[in-house]
């Protein structure tokens, strides 16, 4: 009895249909043929399948594959939308930095002598510098009215010719810092063209980057992290 019991049990289990799938893939191929399978069917990767559950009825439609050329294009999309999200999110780091280190306008104006300090110092320094470059060369050119023979001659012409290039170079380092005073200026006064305008209750991150420089405001800004309060 145990024998024959195993060998009808084996028996209905060969003649038994197989379970059905929980997915069927069915689509059209690009010669009209009808495809189903049980899994996502290779031929018809490039336009949709539909799935469906055992009983037939429509579980879903798979879309086909994007090409390089689409997933490319993708990337880009996506690339893009998160640089210009971290784009947003910085500016709006930057302005709440900003009311955070300039409570008011008394702030920011200490802030901005103390950055002006260092560069009118040097200017100080040049002027200084190009006096006593010019008092020399008046030197010089009272030597240069007494007889010279051929070496003393050539000597002061050396000299003079070293006062030139020296007071050149002072006159460009003066330009230099001017230009930088400006600057220093102008950063200073886009910023405090925002922060009145946060102060007066403007969102922060609404107004957008800091016009051209926002790299330099940031820059001076994060210097003025450690900054010391201005004496």
């Amino acid at each position: 009895m145990v024998v024959l019991q195993v060998w009808a049990l084996a028996a209905w289990a060969q003649s038994a249909p197989p379970p059905s799938p929980a997915e069927i893939y069915v689509c059209t191929d690009d010669q009209g043929r009808r495809i189903t399978a049980d899994r996502s069917i290779r031929e018809c990767i490039d336009r949709p399948q539909r799935v469906l559950n055992s009983d037939g009825s429509l579980r879903a439609v798979k879309p086909p594959s994007p090409t390089p050329e689409e997933r490319a294009a993708r990337e880009a999309r996506e690339r893009k939308q998160a640089e210009e999200a971290a784009a947003r999110a910085e500016v709006v780091r930057r302005d709440r930095f900003l009311m955070s280190r300039y409570r008011n306008e008394d702030a920011h104006r200490e802030a901005r002598e103390s950055a002006l300090d260092p560069v009118r110092l040097t200017m100080d320094l040049t002027e200084s510098r190009l006096s006593q470059l010019k008092r020399e060369r008046r030197t010089l050119e009272e030597e240069a009215r007494a007889p010279k023979n051929r070496e003393q001659a050539a000597a002061l012409k050396q000299q003079l010719d070293a006062n030139d290039a020296a007071a050149a170079a002072q006159r460009e380092n003066t330009q230099s810092q001017k230009v930088e005073l400006d600057r220093i200026n102008r950063l200073y006064d886009i910023e405090l063209e925002r922060l009145k305008r946060l102060w007066a209750g403007q969102p922060p991150g609404s107004m957008g980057p800091i016009e051209n420089a926002t790299s330099d405001v940031a820059a001076r800004t994060a210097a003025d992290r450690t900054a010391a309060p201005r004496k």
